[in-house]
Parts: structure tokens; sequence; C-alpha cells
């Protein structure tokens, strides 16, 4: 599972496929929790792009 902010989100979707070939799954991070952050700049995560 990776955090992304709305500039990464492409590299978070490409790093999962690469991870795990297969699809990921892309959802909107719940605005009840602002503390998760970008794991590649440590902005605000927008999306959390898992493989499940």
């Amino acid at each position: 599972m990776i955090y992304s902010c709305e500039e990464h989100v492409d590299i978070a979707l490409d790093d999962i496929v690469d991870k795990y070939q297969t699809y990921p799954v892309l959802s909107q991070v719940s605005v009840d929790n602002p503390t998760a952050s970008c794991e590649y700049c440590e902005k605000r995560a927008v999306y959390m792009v898992a493989n499940k």
C-alpha cells in the first residue's frame, strides 16, 4: 500500500504493478485521515494505491 499526492500517483501505480505484477487498486484517502502523507514528497496524500 502506497500513499500518494496528486503529483506522484502515476509513480505509485507503476511501483505497485512492478512489484506485484497485478492491477493496482486506487482509492481516495478519507478527509478524516489528514495525517497520511505522500511517500515520495511528504505532501498530504490524496490517494492510496494498493495491490488488492
